[in-house]
């Protein structure tokens, strides 16, 4: 046992714990926002208040674990558990496995409006589908389980090099999923969402999207609906496929009423069965678009910033030809229907530092803009485009890569 120089005059223990309680431990803390050594002296405490020890914890296989205690408890403790006749590993077992019952797991939060996340550029070729099929990924991710999360310490100016000045301007943590219930929308008749994420689109002559846009369903859309199956997102994960009959979408529009609130009437259904919805939208600024960017428009019941546009840009010139386009379309919906819509933020996506000045100097000129703001830097590495070969989800893929380290701190930025 020693001592450390602090204020808080706590002292570090030595014991064991079992893995399997170890993990539970860490889980739980991180979800609840506690330390772990504020825990385990919460624990120590209850166990010691109780008039006898609680059942037998399993503690097979116990591992080396070290915390820091207030002065005196862990004495205290080894006292209680001899007066008990349990030993200091078992006693610690139960003490942990106590605060963890009295301590339960926060539920997931579900927003009273479905939120509808528009994911966005004009141009092809920018990576909407991989940043809306990551950030769907992230949003899923079981609760119950730790991710590595990317934390930004601060937003640093960057050097010709392309690196932030700060060293420190990130770190990476191990947060629990976010746990929601998500349904993506190919809305692209490129179907690349569908064919990346291993599923088959919708043939033509069925039903699809379209149709119900049209008003020419043939079904209940709900059956439309596939599951992403992996363990890490439970039954949370679903996909509206695509159909290629989405390339006579706007010809199809042309004669529908209120033909902008197309794609919000054919989604209503299932709306009540997920907690967000993305839309990956297709490079055109057609009438599909409208219909797509009036879905994403603030609600009446909404709070600002809840849905809107996410727009996936890359650190380079033709992308910003077509941001000034696609907010352009944005900005006259807003006038034209006197709608509030809310911009979530942009993602430069597949950036490479490395390619040199264009790439630095673009970076930094979309960093500056104040509205919208950069949300997320999303690197371009290999694995994204190898899972898209495998036709897996880059979260089952490589869950620990740099992109889904990004990703997943993409959505916490926004939701």
């Amino acid at each position: 046992m020693t001592s450390p120089s602090s204020p808080s005059d706590r002292e570090k223990v030595v014991s064991k714990l079992p893995p399997w309680l170890r993990q539970e431990l860490k889980i739980r803390t991180a979800q609840l926002r506690v330390d772990i050594q504020d825990a385990v002296h919460q624990g120590i405490a209850q166990w010691s208040a109780l008039a006898s020890a609680p059942s037998p914890v399993d503690t097979s296989g116990a591992e080396s674990f070290s915390t820091w205690l207030p002065a005196g408890q862990w004495d205290s403790f080894r006292t209680g558990a001899k007066d008990r006749g349990v030993s200091l590993i078992q006693g610690l077992a139960q003490a942990v496995q106590l605060w963890l019952e009295m301590n339960p797991a926060p539920t997931v939060q579900r927003p009273s409006v479905v939120r509808r996340i528009v994911v966005c550029n004009q141009k092809g070729g920018v990576g909407k589908t991989a940043i809306t099929a990551g950030t769907a990924e992230a949003l899923a991710e079981d609760p119950h389980s730790l991710h590595p999360v990317r934390i930004a310490r601060q937003l640093a100016r960057l050097t010709d090099d392309g690196a932030p000045h700060e060293p420190s301007a990130f770190s990476v943590e191990d947060l629990p999923g976010l746990g929601m219930r998500v349904l993506l929308v190919d809305f692209d008749p490129q179907g690349h969402l569908t064919k990346q994420l291993g599923q088959q689109p919708m043939p033509i002559g069925g039903d699809s999207l379209t149709c119900h846009m049209a008003g020419e369903a043939k079904g209940p859309l709900s059956d439309l609906i596939v599951p992403i199956d992996d363990e890490r997102f439970g039954d949370r994960l679903h996909l509206l496929p695509s159909c290629t009959d989405a390339f006579l979408l706007d010809v199809r529009l042309s004669t529908v009423r209120a033909r902008e609130a197309a794609l919000e009437r054919a989604l209503a259904p299932v709306e009540s069965d997920y907690d967000v919805i993305l839309v990956d939208c297709p490079p055109s600024l057609g009438l599909s678009m409208d219909a797509a960017i009036y879905y994403g428009r603030r609600r009446d019941t909404e709070q600002p910033g809840a849905s809107g546009a996410l727009i996936v840009v890359q650190a380079e010139d033709s992308s910003a030809d077509a941001y000034d386009l696609l907010t352009s379309q944005i900005n006259d919906l807003r006038d034209d229907l006197s709608l509030d819509i809310d911009y979530l933020g942009l993602v430069v996506n597949l950036y490479d530092g490395r390619r040199g000045y264009i790439a630095t100097s673009s970076l930094q000129a979309w960093m500056d803009i104040k509205d919208p703001r950069v949300v997320a830097v999303v690197p371009d590495l290999k694995e994204q485009r190898e899972a898209v070969r495998l036709k897996q989800p880059l979260f089952v893929y490589a869950p620990k890569g740099d992109q889904a380290v990004a990703l997943r701190a993409l959505a916490r930025e926004i939701s």
